[in-house]
């Protein structure tokens, strides 16, 4: 990769080669390059979020990508059918033998051999390195169709759009490094180890306070693991007596604990706020099945900021429901904590909503803070309980020394406890760059999903074949990015997903976004309608790319240009 000139734009991409010691920082976290391209989220104040305006492709699109599957699973079957007559060995696995049962029948297992696995190289890429600006990724060559791979011990330099380190906290040299490795010499190795026999330490209580204190609560508990927080969190405070109301795109980690807690589940539209109420007012009336009598206690289960989606939950409208019909609400804050409104405390902040209202909070310590785990805030006779009953912290290992020293000092810089005005500063970076990357693209022609200041920005690709497109032809221009397609996602809407860091640069989205208006050509990916900002001030629904690099900073600054 090397140093890319686009008229008078110079574009800063470096290669291994070209980086010394004063260049690593730089791949780590870029130098802003001027205070124009900072941008301070407002407070809501209370104010709900609109009904999104939905921008659909023509009919044509949505007729493509049904034919494209259906092809693909008729041919599928064809190999079936040939390979289990001339090549019985492919099917080792999924055939009887020796009396035993086979672990899948070819039915459950046609979707990961016959469509998965032929896109196999575009997901779960090698990397190594810090996920910051730019991410090292391991060269691999792919064999028989992905059926296996082989490593040649190269590896290319790619500008990161793939790495959930939304404000660049994940860093070799810095602050946090140097606490991580403070608390290393104070601890000593025997914290460190597979088995921790530090236990609970004045560390983790302290970490604790300060994230109780962040997020506005009395009290939180740390678990080691993100996924295991809300897997193991449920069962604690739910039984067969309780209902659990949620959203239908709520995380799979939230869908497993409520499964394992074995309360009544009851899913409501997605940000469907006359559907929820519909929904509560229906199962107050019938109660608990056979015995109609009033469940024990209703909870209300939303995520802050939808990963999948970039949208966010309509967090004063669930507060207001919530009081109206006395119900619990439990908010997943995984994505939206830290990278999320004015002074980066999530979507309570976002909304400028009491975080009082809200019952219970739960994050990821994974993300913006560039640390590992999982947290639960709420009130102190909440958390109380939780320390006794919580499977997780009472059967896993406490979270390492270098861990808590991690969370505490990003988390002490975000509140500019630490090191004042570096996180003022990281924040308005990746509110300017979420913003300026969503609007860039709508006005270049492409289908966006999600809210104005989501970090998350969500690109439709629709037809499954150029899923696995896309991700090559970023990956040959250096650029690492993310596609998802069912079951993550609906079966019609297969995505690359961008995660948009603060460790960018203005020049490193400008890069960006002059090779996806490229890409999206190549593969007629440009099928929106104008309706989300590319067709204002009397402008045409797709707008030149220099065009776009030229006025869209100074625009993405304004709030009518986005669904607020």
């Amino acid at each position: 990769m090397s140093s890319t000139t686009y008229k008078n734009t110079k574009v800063p991409i470096l290669s291994p080669l070209q980086v010394s010691a004063n260049d690593a920082k730089e791949l780590e976290f870029g130098t802003l390059t001027d205070n124009r391209y900072l941008l301070k989220t407002k407070s809501r104040n209370g104010k709900p979020l609109r009904q999104p305006i939905s921008d659909a492709p023509h009919y044509y699109i949505s007729v493509i990508t049904y034919l494209n599957y259906l092809i693909i699973i008729i041919l599928g079957h064809l190999h079936d059918f040939f390979e289990t007559i001339f090549f019985p060995e492919n099917f080792y696995n999924v055939t009887e033998h020796n009396g035993y049962a086979p672990w899948f029948t070819k039915f459950e297992s046609f979707f990961p051999r016959r469509m998965k696995k032929r896109i196999d190289d575009c997901f779960s890429r090698p990397t190594s390195g810090v996920p910051g600006r730019f991410i090292n990724c391991i060269d691999r060559i792919s064999h028989n169709l992905n059926e296996y791979f082989s490593f040649p011990g190269t590896s290319t330099l790619c500008l990161n759009l793939s790495s959930y380190n939304y404000l660049g906290f994940a860093q070799s040299k810095g602050r946090c490094t140097e606490h991580a490795l403070e608390s290393v010499a104070e601890w000593g190795p025997g914290c460190l180890g597979p088995r921790n026999t530090c236990g609970t330490t004045s560390l983790h209580l302290k970490t604790e306070k300060l994230i109780a204190d962040f997020v506005g609560k009395e009290d939180a508990i740390i678990c080691s693991m993100g996924y295991g927080t809300n897997a193991n969190f449920f069962n604690s405070i739910l039984n067969k007596r309780c209902l659990v109301i949620s959203d239908e795109l709520n995380h799979t980690s939230i869908r497993t604990g409520v499964r394992l807690s074995g309360a009544a589940v009851r899913a409501f539209k997605h940000n469907d706020m006359e559907d929820l109420e519909r929904l509560i007012r229906e199962q107050i009336v019938q109660g608990q099945p056979k015995t109609h009598r009033a469940w024990q206690k209703i909870l209300i289960c939303v995520e802050g900021l939808f990963s999948m989606e970039g949208t966010m939950c309509n967090l004063p409208c669930l507060v207001a429901l919530k009081k109206k019909y006395k119900c619990y609400l439990f908010i997943d804050e995984a994505h939206s904590i830290g990278a999320i409104g004015p002074v980066g405390r999530g979507v309570c902040d976002y909304f400028g909503v009491d975080p009082n209202d809200v019952d219970i909070l739960m994050g990821t310590l994974t993300k913006s803070f560039g640390a590992a785990g999982g947290y639960i805030a709420g009130d102190k006779t909440l958390i109380d309980m939780l320390r006794l009953n919580l499977s997780f912290s009472n059967y896993a290992e406490p979270s390492p020394p270098p861990v808590l020293a991690q969370i505490y000092s990003s988390m002490s810089i975000i509140k500019g406890d630490l090191n004042p005005g570096e996180g003022e500063e990281r924040l308005a970076r990746i509110a300017f760059n979420s913003r300026y990357l969503r609007l860039g693209l709508q006005r270049l022609g492409f289908i966006v999903y999600g809210i104005a200041d989501s970090p998350v920005i969500p690109l439709l690709l629709y037809v499954p074949s150029k899923m696995p497109e896309f991700s090559r032809l970023m990956l040959q221009r250096n650029i690492a990015v993310v596609v998802v397609a069912y079951p993550a996602t609906p079966l019609i809407e297969s995505r690359v997903r961008f995660c948009v860091s603060a460790s960018l640069t203005k020049e490193d989205i400008d890069y960006l976004l002059r090779h996806i208006d490229e890409v999206g050509d190549m593969l007629f990916l440009k099928s929106s309608s104008g309706k989300m900002g590319g067709s204002l001030d009397g402008k045409p629904p797709r707008w030149d790319i220099e065009e776009v690099i030229r006025r869209t900073p100074e625009d993405c600054k304004d709030d009518k240009y986005f669904l607020i």
